[in-house]
């Protein structure tokens, strides 16, 4: 049966084209007027609010909370201390990633785990015979975006707590008399913070927000501007970067951490000081260098993809649409060399980008390479350069 979040009613008001997709059972909107590229730049250049509540949300409490965490996150929860959050993953035991999701420690013994797809049987089987409480939360509570330059300011206004929140931090604030988890967190590469509320008082907020945002020209966004704005960050995003590893057909729909770019999330396993499931599979591909692939941002040619385009008497397109299928990379020798998972012309940097993997001895910043195309019907490639991740890093990020 399909649902609506806690913030459904307002924002359904809102949207004029009624365009939704399912996600994990909830409506979620493609986008609220005819143009996505103006909720993009809402979130560029001014501010915009996304409803994040089809997310799953697990609360973690008891005793032995931590010792679960950290023996199933691939990042050590122990560093992350009370009002801190954490983007994590968790693995399989050959070391493949199955998830990603954010852990917020509240207290030593209370955690809140999001998650893009279900995972609380899995965490389940490992608390088996420890002093912990799983429960699924995800209806009981909406949770808002709020993102873009201007997000500070709008919620200043509310919670004077805003102002000086850190990265990547959370506490507790009121909003129209009701108590939130403002955390200073996101999915857009851009300064911005999320709410967390009870579903009955949802609504409240939301209207709250959006009047102390109307001077900011605030509005809602979409999953068509999410997607341009995450390819930007150089966010992974699952069932795209890569496939849950439990039900992944074969092993080439499967990616380690290390092949998807987390490994600045694997400090300690290397040495075998932590160890949580996947570590040793993990930690021989660290020791052996046998990661098939190097998780790689990509920037094309223009002047190429003029050229290849009115060669054939078309017009250079520039969508902000991500192309919904993979495209594979080429060496100059037209020999496969890895694929490019998203890709999708930037309107802030005014150029074609793309998250992609390759061998990891092409990934290398400035690799030049061949992007395959099909174009009249015809395949045929465009001049890439591997590059840094993310595209779009403003200080005010984490400033």
């Amino acid at each position: 049966m399909i649902t609506t979040t806690p913030f459904h009613p307002r924002l359904s008001e809102l949207n004029s084209q009624g365009l939704y997709t399912h996600w994990q059972g909830q409506l979620s909107a493609l986008r609220y007027t005819h143009a996505p590229k103006h909720e993009y730049f809402a979130v560029r250049n001014a501010v915009g609010v996304f409803d994040t509540s089809p997310l799953y949300k697990y609360r973690i409490t008891g005793p032995d909370a931590e010792r679960l965490l950290s023996g199933a996150l691939v990042r050590d929860i122990r560093t992350c201390r009370p009002g801190q959050a954490q983007y994590t993953a968790w693995c399989d035991d050959r070391g493949y990633v199955m998830h990603d999701g954010v852990a917020f420690r509240h207290s030593p013994d209370d955690f809140l785990l999001t998650a893009g797809r279900p995972a609380l049987s899995w965490f389940q089987e490992l608390a088996t015979a420890m002093r912990v409480e799983l429960e699924d939360v995800t209806g009981a509570y909406g949770m808002l975006a709020v993102q873009g330059p201007r997000s500070r300011a709008v919620l200043a206004a509310l919670m004077p707590e805003a102002e000086s929140l850190a990265y990547f931090d959370h506490l507790p604030a009121k909003v129209a008399g009701t108590a939130v988890t403002l955390s200073r967190t996101g999915y857009t590469g851009d300064l911005g913070f999320e709410l967390t509320v009870e579903a009955d008082s949802a609504v409240a907020v939301l209207d709250a927000v959006l009047e102390a945002g109307a001077p900011h020209s605030i509005r809602p966004f979409g999953e068509e501007a999410l997607m341009t704005l995450r390819i930007e960050a150089g966010l992974p995003l699952v069932d795209v970067e890569w496939h849950d590893a439990r039900l992944a057909m074969s092993d080439a729909d499967c990616v380690t951490p290390r092949e998807l770019g987390f490994g600045w999330m694997l400090r300690g396993v290397r040495d075998g000081s932590r160890r949580f499931v996947g570590s040793e599979a993990i930690r021989r591909e660290l020791v052996d260098g046998t990661s098939r692939w190097a998780t790689t941002g990509i920037v094309v040619d223009e002047a190429d993809w003029d050229r290849i385009h009115r060669e054939v008497g078309l017009f250079p397109p520039k969508s902000e649409h991500p192309l919904p299928y993979e495209s594979m990379l080429l060496d100059d020798d037209r020999a496969e060399i890895g694929y490019c998972t998203s890709f999708v012309y930037s309107p802030v940097l005014q150029r074609h980008i793309g998250i992609a993997r390759v061998r990891p001895d092409l990934a290398a910043a400035g690799t030049e390479l061949r992007l395959e195309l099909a174009i009249a019907h015809h395949n045929t490639t465009v001049r890439v350069a591997t590059s840094p991740m993310p595209f779009f890093d403003p200080p005010r990020k984490k400033g």
